[in-house]
């Protein structure tokens, strides 16, 4: 039987270990934290450790994870495969200079694995994947200007940054191109071409105008900051043929969603890649990201012949990172897949299931091992159909606070990722917590 915990209530005393670690924090963090994504109420929750499907807080409270530090920890924590590779290339060392036959351990499982990846470089994070996979596209093509999606997100990179978090507008032909943050330079919404997610005939419009100027279409086949929305498959065919009449690269960023399928997203949804950008799962729970794609296109980084683009980075590759993901990606064989998305079926199902015997205006979207929760009637299928008013996304931040009071670990915006340690029981665990929730606290009604 899974069993739930109780969250200490804010404000009650005596101060809990979290209160205590936020005080200490707040003098020398902006905010107290560290990572915009880790919204709370009074003060966040610092866990100490992790054990397959659960984390453990610092006042000994235990959780069901359902985050999985944003999709990232595919295992659960405390994989030994893993643990047990990182551990042994510790005590070789954490680091050099040189190059170790990690890399290329890691290299040839994901170009075996992943049909439109012949070559792979290595980085540190999924937004410095993105940003060089636009750079790689920018040197091949000569060409300077970008699309993406309204709404999605890309990592912490000006060009992918633009109109993350736009108010959707149907009535023009393209979306708003909107700055991410203050201070972003004009110049960088001159070169960014913002596509309608899912609406096939205005970005066809878009596309016949400004085709042939792009270097790249940057896609995310299901974005997470929109909804775990899929692509529908007409749109995606139509981007594979406007981006080969306009000799423009396709770049999948499956920095999240490589976990949807053995072969990766762009497989999964007949998207053809050029180049691909790959993290989170990658390291198996350590700093990781990665650029792949055709050979020739690769070439851009290729020194030896005097690159075009120059990418380094003091811990890219680093072999701790590298052993850790051959072992991660190692055990996440077929059957694991298969499992997964047999898994999230029944997740969607149940939270669907519940929004019915409820009544509520409660829905869920997403593929595989990746579910999001909606404070909508009807799974949402576009941008304008997901977008949430501010009431909205206060709802969503309650309900992350009262599961979590239940012992339920979900991500503050309704994202919830499955691990193979999790089964049913699990699943049946948040359904029960989730309709606690939503009878204590009204939501959705």
């Amino acid at each position: 039987m899974i069993r739930t915990t109780q969250l200490h209530q804010p404000g009650s005393n005596p101060m809990t270990r979290s209160q205590q670690l936020f005080e200490r924090a707040r003098n020398v963090l902006p905010g107290g934290t560290t990572r915009a994504t880790i919204l709370f109420r009074d003060y966040p929750i610092y866990l100490t450790r992790g054990e397959g499907a659960r984390v453990f807080d610092e006042d000994g409270r235990s959780y069901i994870d359902f985050a999985n530090n944003f999709t990232t920890l595919i295992h659960g924590h405390g994989f030994a495969p893993v643990t047990e590779a990182a551990m042994a290339q510790l005590k070789l060392a954490s680091c050099f200079s040189n190059p170790t036959s990690s890399e290329i351990d890691l290299a040839e499982l994901i170009v075996e694995r992943v049909p439109s990846v012949e070559q792979i470089r290595f980085v540190n994070t999924g937004t410095e994947a993105v940003m060089f996979a636009i750079k790689a596209a920018r040197a091949f093509t000569g060409r300077h200007k970008i699309a993406k999606f309204e709404g999605a997100y890309h990592g912490a990179y000006d060009w992918a940054e633009v109109s993350e978090a736009a108010m959707p507008d149907e009535n023009n032909l393209s979306p708003p191109v909107v700055a991410n943050y203050a201070g972003m330079p004009p110049s960088v919404l001159d070169e960014v071409v913002v596509l309608p997610f899912n609406d096939l005939e205005r970005t066809r419009s878009i596309l016949a105008e400004h085709g042939r100027s792009l270097a790249a279409i940057l896609v995310d086949a299901m974005p997470s900051r929109p909804g775990l929305i899929p692509l529908k498959r007409e749109y995606v065919e139509f981007l594979n043929e406007v981006a080969r009449a306009n000799d423009t690269l396709i770049i999948s960023d499956e920095v999240l969603n490589f976990r949807l399928d053995y072969h990766g997203a762009a497989e999964r949804f007949g998207l053809r890649a050029d180049l691909t950008t790959l993290g989170k799962i990658i390291g198996g729970g350590l700093p990781v990201g990665a650029i792949g794609g055709r050979k020739d296109v690769m070439q851009v980084f290729d020194a030896s012949r005097g690159s075009l683009v120059t990418q380094g980075g003091t811990f890219s590759a680093n072999p701790v990172s590298m052993v850790a993901g051959r072992a991660s990606l190692g055990a996440l064989d077929r059957p694991a897949f298969e499992r997964l998305e047999a898994l999230g079926d029944y997740a969607r199902e149940s939270i669907e299931a519940l929004s019915r015997k409820l009544g509520c205006t409660l829905s869920a979207t997403g593929l595989g091992s990746l579910v999001r929760l909606h404070p909508k009637a009807f799974a949402p299928t576009t941008y304008a159909q997901f977008f949430q008013s501010p009431a909205q996304k206060q709802t969503m931040r309650d309900l992350h606070f009262a599961l979590l009071e239940r012992g339920i670990l979900i991500s503050n915006t309704g994202l919830i990722a499955l691990s193979t340690p999790m089964n049913e029981t699990h699943i049946d665990a948040l359904t029960a917590q989730l309709e606690s929730a939503i009878v204590a606290g009204g939501f959705f009604q």
